[in-house]
């Protein structure tokens, strides 16, 4: 396909999205099927174009003055791909294939763009409604920190440290010229191509043998603020597919013992080959059974609680861009409400001494700072640890950490324009 038709195409898909929306993953896959022409470097572009398009449908349909897919699609190659307009003008010259030529107000506005005077929530491109979500957190540089949630994210790596050193993992990957992390001692980046292609690193031969994991390291950051040791016993109560399950347990060194739980089966369903490669061999999955209580017999005992909580995932819109534009108010407050529930029932699995560790993945102080301070409230014999205490865990790159990111009394909050990570807030709540 030529970059024209790559072009029409997401244009086409945007409008499947706006007439019956659902997952971007999903209208492209439906396109694809549809057009079993395209090949596989095909398809890539053209998502690459739709996501480019969905971080930026805000700011786009402002610099073209209006909210149509082939507005806000222009308005990308603009904003997103640095082309001007008579760049523009050569993939929209209505050839066959390609889109429409442009119209004179068009190659005006694509000469002319402009975010100047644009509302913060447009040159943040996020939802309007959630302004005062952003300025309760951000304040004035809430635009500022929305550009960086819409901005590509990176390829993170986490290395497998009980199967592999540093040294060794960079070599192996030499290929794919990652570096390391600015945080994770465990960590390698690699920046995706041009064209928002990924490499397909599960296909390496380190990846198969265990060797590392896809990871983002706001992610890493926060299995570690854990403070997991070797030897203690740490309850994931969320464990999902196992991602902090699996950086918990390197940390732990296979000492000590590490209960994956959830409350879906379904989101369990790949722990298991992923510990098998991994070789993990400190960590037992309990999947629900029916009635029955399969943690009753971890209540008072645990270390460490583990809530890596179920939240709005405003933290990853990077990844997820579309997900920002399918977000209702309601799902916050169910999500709220779901978080509360799982702090006060993870008190009961902690021993004397023991810690909660209270993870999300949204930058919403509704979901983080409030949490705390209503669990607080609620279970007066808690506290956050201060977060130089939570820090110390990274070593000496806590401070630098704790220098680089929003820090209140509740926790730490990661954010890609401070930090250069995925939006993470970690609290971590002592019993007195």
């Amino acid at each position: 396909m030529t970059p024209s038709a790559r072009v029409s195409a997401a244009i086409e898909v945007l409008e499947a999205i706006s007439a019956r929306p659902r997952p971007a993953g999903d209208a492209l896959k439906e396109w694809g099927l549809a057009h079993r022409f395209a090949g596989s470097g095909d398809r890539a572009g053209i998502a690459g174009l739709v996501y480019d398009a969905l971080r930026r449908r805000a700011s786009s349909a402002w610099v073209m003055g209006e909210e149509t897919p082939r507005a806000i699609m222009l308005g990308t190659l603009r904003l997103a791909r640095d082309l001007d307009a008579d760049a523009i003008a050569k993939l929209a010259d209505g050839a066959r294939f390609a889109p429409a030529p442009l119209s004179d107000e068009e190659r005006t506005r694509l000469r002319d763009a402009d975010l100047e005077g644009a509302p913060p929530h447009v040159r943040g491109d996020y939802p309007e409604w959630l302004d005062p979500q952003f300025a309760q957190t951000f304040g004035d540089d809430r635009a500022e920190e929305g550009a960086a949630l819409a901005n590509r994210a990176p390829l993170d790596l986490r290395i497998n440290t009980l199967k592999v050193g540093s040294e060794k993992a960079l070599e192996a990957l030499a290929h794919l010229n990652p570096v390391p992390t600015r945080w994770s001692p465990s960590g390698l980046r690699i920046q995706f191509t041009a064209d928002g292609k990924q490499p397909p690193v599960t296909s390496e031969p380190l990846f198969k043998k265990g060797g590392f994991e896809i990871q983002d390291e706001g992610s890493q950051i926060a299995a570690i603020l854990t403070g997991a040791t070797p030897g203690q016993h740490v309850l994931d109560l969320c464990a999902g597919s196992g991602g902090k399950t699996l950086a918990i347990a390197a940390k732990m060194e296979n000492r000590g013992q590490v209960f994956a739980y959830d409350d879906d089966p379904r989101r369990l369903a790949p722990i298991h080959d992923r510990l098998k490669r991994a070789g993990a061999r400190n960590v037992q999955v309990r999947a629900p059974k029916g009635h029955k209580d399969v943690l009753d017999d971890l209540a008072g005992h645990m270390d460490i609680v583990l809530i890596d909580a179920p939240c709005t995932g405003t933290g990853v819109w990077r990844r997820n861009p579309d997900a920002k534009w399918r977000m209702r108010p309601g799902a916050l407050e169910i999500r709220v409400k779901e978080q509360a529930a799982l702090l006060d029932h993870a008190v009961r699995f902690l021993k004397p001494g023991g810690r909660i560790a209270y993870v999300t993945c949204s930058v919403l102080d509704a979901e983080n700072g409030a949490q705390v301070r209503g669990f607080i409230a609620r279970n007066p014999e808690f506290a956050p640890l201060h977060v130089a205490e939570v820090a110390k865990a990274l070593g000496d790159r806590g401070a630098i950490l704790r220098a680089a990111a929003r820090t209140n009394a509740e926790g730490i909050l990661l954010t890609p324009r401070k930090t250069e990570t995925d939006g993470f807030f970690i609290a971590v709540l002592a019993r007195r």
